[in-house]
C-alpha cells in the first residue's frame, strides 16, 4: 500500500531571522541592491541581549520584547530587521533606536501612498531573494550600523493561544526572541550563548490560574489576587548562558481552574478611545471548546457531505469515488454536483445515504467529460448555498480542481461569505489551482491538498474523509443576559459548528452602561446538538474589566473585525465601510489591505552642532518598512505522511477576500507573488490576495514506486468494493466468488451450518480477503471495513469465530479475531 510522502519546508515562524546584515571588504558600506549582484549573503547581527513581557489573558496574549544588537565586526554593516509571522499573530508597534537615529513603523492610508516617497525599497526585494524558506515576515530596513555600535529593537505583537486538549494555553516564544540555533548563538568551545534572555510572564483569568508548566526552569508563582485570578510567573534564567533550555524553542503551558466547554473574560478598553468605539468599550473573549468523545467507525452518524467535481476530474478518478462514496456512513445525507456540464446536483437537494440513493446516484455520474467549455463552480457553489441542509447535519463539501477556474476570485468571496456555515476539504490537481483550494480550505477551517498523481487520489481523499467523519456539536448558539442598559455584539458571528479536536475563540463587545460595573454580573449560554442530545452550559462571569491597559483582546477583535469588514468595503455600497476599516486598522495598530506600513527615520544629532540647531526640528526621512512575502528557494527540508499544506500568514489570507471580492477576473496572467519591485524599483505593493504562486514541492512529494503499489491495490480490490452494500454488507453471488477466486458453489458448501444468513458468511468471507497475509489495503479500505464489522456487530452472530475460522481456511489466511472486534 502506498505510503503518502509530504515535503514540506519549515515554518516561516520557526526562523530566526532578527537583525541581518550584510557587510564588504576594504571597510566600505555597499548597498543591497550591489549585495544581491555579487551575491554577498546576509548574516544576523549579534544579539547581546533580549528582555521579554509576556501577559497572557486566557488565550491571547501581548508580547512587549526589546532586543539589543551590536555590531562586533571591525567595518561598518547595513542591517534589516525581520521578523517571521505566525499565521495566528498580528504586530502593533515596532520602534528602533541607534546613536544617531531613532525609526518608528507606522500604519498609513494606502491612499496616501507615503511609501512610494521612501528610498532603498531594492533593500526588501534582496531579502526575499535571499531568503532559504518562503513565508511572510514583517522586515525594515534601520540603515548602516557602524562598527561597535548598537541598536535597540522594540517589538509588539499579540497572538491568539492554541488550547491544548486537556484545556491550557500553550505559548511559545517567538525563535528572533530567543535564536537558539548552533549557527548563531553557540561557542563550540565553551557551548554557552552569546546573548542573556530575561523573559517574565503575567497571567490572568477569572477562572484562576491552576498551573503553569514549561520546558526549562521556572520560580515558583506569585499570586497577586487572593483569588488566583492572577499570577506572575517571572523565570529563574535571568541569563541563559549557564543552563540552557534543552529545546529550541520556549514554551509555556498555562492551566485554569475549572476547563469546560465556554469561557468568559471580560478586558477593559482604553480609557482614552470614545465611548462606543472599538477601543473605548470593554471586550469579552469567548472560548468554545465543546467535550466531543471519539465516533465508532463504522457506526450511524450524520452529516451532510457534498462532492463538487470537475467532469475532466471524473476521466482518471472513477475509482477514487467509489472508494469514496462506499466510505460514507449510514445516517448521513450526500449529494452530488458535476459542475462542469451544470449547477445543478445529481439530486434536487441532498438525500439519506441509502442503498437506493448510492446505485441511482453511480449511474448518474458521467464518465467522461462531455464539455470543454469554461467550469462553472461559481454558480454551483450559489446553488449549493441556496439549498438549504438537511436539520441537525453539518455541512461538508468536498470540492475537485482540476485546473483553475477563471472567476477564481469570486469563488473565494463565495465561501468566504458563508464560512460560518460550512467547512470545504479542496483537492487540487494542478499546480496552478493549488492557491486557491488552500483558500478555501482555509476559510473554512478545512484542509487542502494538492495531489500530483491519479494512482494516489483515493488515499488522499480518503484520509481527509476521516477527518470530516469526526464528530461536531452542532447548531452551536450563544445568548446572553446582561443587565439593563447592556448589550452585546459578537463580531464576526458564531460558528454553525464546532468539530472534535477544534474550538473557536470569539470577540464580543459589550456597548452601553450599566449602574454599577463593579459588582455587575452577565449570564452566557452555549447551546449546541450532539449526537441528537441538547447540550446546555451556562456560565456567570464579572463584568468588572480587568486587564493590564495593552489591550491585547481589543487589537485581536480588530483584526477579526477587519476581515468581516472587508466584503462590505468592496460591494460598492459606499465608502463608509472602506473608512471604518481603515479607522480601525490606524486606531489599533493592526495592519489591513487598505493600509500600510511606513519607516519613519528622525536623525539625531551630534553634540558639536547640537546647540546651535535646538530650535530646528530633527530631521525626518522614510524608510523601506513592510509585510511581505518571501519566495523561498529551499524545497527539500522534510518528509513525513502529511499531506495538508501549512497556511499562510493572517494577513496573506485576508489579502485574498479583499481581492476576491473585487472580483477581478480579467487581465491576471499569472497569480500575484508579494513584494515584487518594479523596474523603477518603486516599493513592493502589498498583494492583496493570498491566490498567489504555490510550488507544489515545498509541501507535497510522491514515489513512483508508491504510485505504482497504490493503484495495484485499487484495482485488485475496486470490484469487491463495488460489491459492498450501503449498510456495509456484501451478498452472497457469483460476481463475489469471482473476485474471492473461490467457486460459488464451494462458498456455499463451507458455510458454517450456524450462519442463517448468506450475507453474514459473505460479509465475513469479504473482510478477511481484505485481510490476506500478502496485502495490506488499511488505507482504501478502514471505512468501508469498519461498516461490514459494525454490520455483523449489530446481527449478533453468536458463532462470528467459527467463521472466521472457517473463512481462514476456505483463503488460506490467517485474519486474527481482534479485526471483527472479538
Amino acid at each position: 500500500m502506498e505510503t503518502l510522502l509530504v515535503c514540506r519546508s519549515p515554518e516561516m515562524w520557526r526562523q530566526s531571522f532578527g537583525l541581518l546584515g550584510k557587510s564588504y571588504a576594504y571597510d566600505t558600506t555597499g548597498s543591497f541592491l550591489l549585495g544581491k549582484w555579487l551575491h554577498i549573503p546576509l548574516y544576523p547581527v549579534s544579539l547581546c541581549s533580549a528582555v521579554v513581557d509576556v501577559a497572557i489573558q486566557d488565550y491571547v496574549a501581548d508580547v512587549a520584547s526589546e532586543l539589543i544588537y551590536q555590531n562586533k565586526s571591525q567595518i561598518s554593516t547595513e542591517v534589516l530587521f525581520a521578523f517571521p509571522l505566525d499565521p495566528h499573530m498580528a504586530i502593533y508597534s515596532f520602534q528602533a533606536h541607534s546613536e544617531d537615529a531613532n525609526i518608528q513603523a507606522m500604519l498609513r492610508d494606502e491612499v496616501q501612498q507615503l511609501h512610494e516617497a521612501a528610498e532603498g525599497w531594492e533593500n526588501l526585494e534582496y531579502l526575499r531573494d535571499q531568503s532559504q524558506y518562503p513565508g511572510e515576515v514583517f522586515a525594515c530596513f534601520l540603515g548602516t550600523l557602524s562598527p561597535g555600535s548598537e541598536v535597540v529593537v522594540t517589538l509588539r505583537y499579540v497572538q491568539e493561544l492554541s488550547r491544548e486538549p486537556d484545556g491550557a494555553a500553550r505559548f511559545v516564544l517567538p525563535p528572533t526572541l530567543h535564536p537558539y540555533t548552533k549557527l548563531y548563538a553557540w561557542n563550540c568551545l565553551s557551548s554557552k550563548l552569546h546573548y542573556s534572555l530575561l523573559l517574565t510572564a503575567s497571567l490572568q483569568s477569572p477562572r484562576g490560574v491552576a498551573n503553569v508548566q514549561a520546558n526549562f526552569t521556572l520560580t515558583p508563582l506569585i499570586y497577586t489576587a487572593q483569588d488566583r485570578s492572577t499570577a506572575q510567573a517571572p523565570l529563574l534564567q535571568v541569563s541563559l548562558a549557564g543552563s540552557p533550555p534543552s529545546k529550541h524553542d520556549l514554551e509555556l503551558l498555562v492551566y485554569f481552574g475549572d476547563p469546560s466547554a465556554v469561557s468568559a473574560v471580560v478586558e477593559k478598553g482604553d480609557p482614552g478611545a470614545p465611548p462606543g468605539s472599538l477601543l473605548g468599550d470593554p471586550m469579552v473573549l469567548v472560548m468554545l471548546a465543546p467535550s466531543i468523545p471519539e465516533a465508532v467507525p463504522g457506526q450511524r452518524q450524520s452529516g451532510e457531505f457534498i462532492f463538487l467535481l470537475d467532469t475532466t476530474f471524473l476521466e482518471h478518478a472513477q475509482g477514487s469515488l467509489l472508494f469514496l462514496l462506499k466510505s460514507l456512513p449510514l445516517g448521513c445525507y450526500f449529494n452530488i454536483y458535476c459542475y462542469e456540464e451544470t449547477s445543478v446536483g445529481i439530486y434536487p437537494r441532498s438525500v439519506e445515504y441509502t442503498q437506493e440513493n448510492l446505485t441511482e446516484a453511480m449511474r448518474r455520474i458521467p464518465s467522461t467529460s462531455s464539455s470543454l467549455g469554461d467550469t462553472n463552480l461559481l454558480g454551483t457553489l450559489r446553488s449549493v448555498y441556496n439549498t438549504p441542509r438537511p436539520h441537525g447535519h453539518t455541512r461538508q463539501l468536498f470540492i475537485f480542481m482540476a485546473g483553475l477556474p477563471p472567476d477564481k476570485e469570486a469563488i473565494a468571496a463565495e465561501v468566504c461569505h458563508h464560512r460560518n456555515n460550512h467547512r470545504c476539504f479542496s483537492f487540487c490537481f494542478s499546480e496552478d489551482s493549488a492557491a486557491l483550494a488552500m483558500a478555501l480550505a482555509k476559510e473554512t477551517g478545512g484542509e487542502a491538498t494538492y495531489v500530483s498523481s491519479d494512482n494516489r487520489m483515493a488515499v488522499v481523499v480518503l484520509k481527509c474523509l476521516k477527518q470530516a467523519l469526526k464528530p461536531a456539536a452542532e447548531g452551536v448558539s450563544l445568548s446572553w443576559t446582561l443587565p439593563r442598559g447592556l448589550e452585546v455584539e459578537v463580531l464576526g458571528g458564531t460558528p454553525q459548528s464546532i468539530f472534535q479536536g477544534q474550538h473557536s475563540l470569539l470577540y464580543a463587545q459589550i456597548h452601553g452602561q450599566a449602574q454599577d460595573m463593579t459588582v455587575a454580573k452577565g449570564t452566557m449560554t452555549l447551546q449546541y446538538s450532539l449526537d441528537g442530545q441538547d447540550v446546555t452550559h451556562t456560565i456567570e462571569f464579572p463584568l468588572c474589566p480587568k486587564g493590564d491597559g495593552r489591550l491585547a483582546g481589543h487589537r485581536l477583535a480588530a483584526r477579526c473585525l477587519l476581515k468581516r469588514l472587508l466584503p462590505e468595503a468592496v460591494s460598492g455600497s459606499g465608502d463608509e465601510p472602506r473608512q471604518r476599516a481603515v479607522e480601525i486598522s490606524l486606531t489599533s495598530g493592526i495592519i489591513c489591505p487598505f493600509t500600510s506600513y511606513v519607516g519613519v527615520r528622525t536623525s539625531q544629532r551630534v553634540t558639536w552642532y547640537r546647540r546651535l540647531l535646538a530650535l530646528l526640528p530633527p530631521r525626518q526621512s522614510l524608510i523601506p518598512c513592510q509585510v511581505i512575502e518571501l519566495r523561498g528557494s529551499h524545497k527539500v527540508s522534510s518528509c513525513y505522511g502529511v499531506s495538508i499544506w501549512v497556511p499562510p500568514g493572517w494577513l496573506t489570507a485576508v489579502r485574498a477576500s479583499w481581492l476576491a471580492l473585487r472580483q477581478l477576473t480579467h487581465g491576471i496572467a499569472a497569480l500575484p507573488q508579494q513584494g515584487a519591485c518594479s523596474k523603477a524599483c518603486k516599493p513592493p505593493r502589498q498583494s492583496i490576495s493570498s491566490l498567489k504562486y504555490v510550488d507544489p514541492t515545498e509541501f507535497v512529494f510522491c514515489s513512483s514506486i508508491f504510485g505504482r503499489q497504490c493503484s495495484e491495490a485499487i484495482a485488485e480490490c475496486q470490484e469487491l468494493v463495488a460489491l459492498q452494500n450501503a449498510d456495509g454488507s456484501w451478498a452472497l453471488s457469483s460476481r463475489l466468488a469471482s473476485v474471492l477466486e473461490v467457486h460459488e458453489a464451494e462458498i456455499k458448501g463451507k458455510m458454517p451450518g450456524e450462519v442463517m444468513e448468506p450475507s453474514i458468511w459473505a460479509t465475513v468471507l469479504a473482510v478477511t480477503w481484505l485481510h490476506r497475509h500478502d496485502k495490506c489495503y488499511q488505507d482504501l479500505c478502514e471505512l468501508l471495513e469498519a461498516k461490514a464489522v459494525t454490520w455483523l456487530c449489530s446481527r449478533a452472530v453468536p458463532q462470528l469465530d467459527k467463521c472466521l475460522e472457517a473463512a481462514n481456511t476456505l483463503l488460506g489466511s490467517s485474519v486474527k479475531p481482534s479485526v471483527f472486534r472479538l
